[in-house]
């Protein structure tokens, strides 16, 4: 070999290693910028799962907090229907005790522990469903019980007596009044 074979030789030595030094440098970059963005990829992961456990953690706060306010709202319920026909029994009580008037003191006794009754009842939630007679039949606020045929034609379709009353629990309807409707 020439002299300036050698030469050639080392160059082309030289440029291949300064082209090899720059490729593994290249590598080495890319291979840090892959590293970089898969480990932002998983930061965007776990941020996303963060975000989506609180998210859930926070619907199931509320929740529970609405089931438990619910809950004591209506936790008396039993009761509450238990007492029901108590207080039909006493209406029924103090009609027939008006229409006696000998019975005057009897009548006020009465009263007074039936209003008593009411007010205990009316401070624990329980609400009357106002209906009266001449009232539009809503099948999903009333009870039908039976059709009669309709004194007048104004009263189709509509309450012609109100049987038992309705009452509310909160905003729960513990018993639908019951009513007789007009055909």
């Amino acid at each position: 070999m020439s002299k300036e074979d050698k030469i050639n030789d080392i160059d082309n030595e030289q440029v291949d290693v300064a082209e090899n030094e720059t490729v593994e440098v290249e590598e080495q970059v890319i291979e840090e910028q892959t590293i970089e963005e898969k480990l932002q990829e998983e930061l965007k992961q776990e941020k996303d799962k963060f975000l989506r456990l609180f998210a859930e953690f926070e619907n199931y706060k509320r929740r529970t907090a609405k089931e438990r306010i619910e809950l004591f709202s209506t936790a008396s319920e039993d009761v509450m229907k238990t007492l029901l026909p108590i207080l039909d029994d006493f209406e029924r009580a103090l009609s027939h005790i008006e229409e006696d008037k000998e019975a005057e003191e009897l009548r006020k006794g009465v009263l007074l522990i039936y209003q008593k009754l009411v007010n205990t009842l009316e401070q624990k939630g329980l609400k009357s469903v106002k209906v009266e007679k001449g009232d539009v039949f809503n099948a999903d606020n009333h009870e039908a019980i039976t059709q009669i045929p309709a004194p007048t034609d104004d009263l189709k379709g509509k309450v012609i007596d109100v049987i038992e009353k309705g009452y509310v629990l909160g905003e729960k309807v513990i018993r639908f009044p019951k009513v007789v409707i007009g055909q």
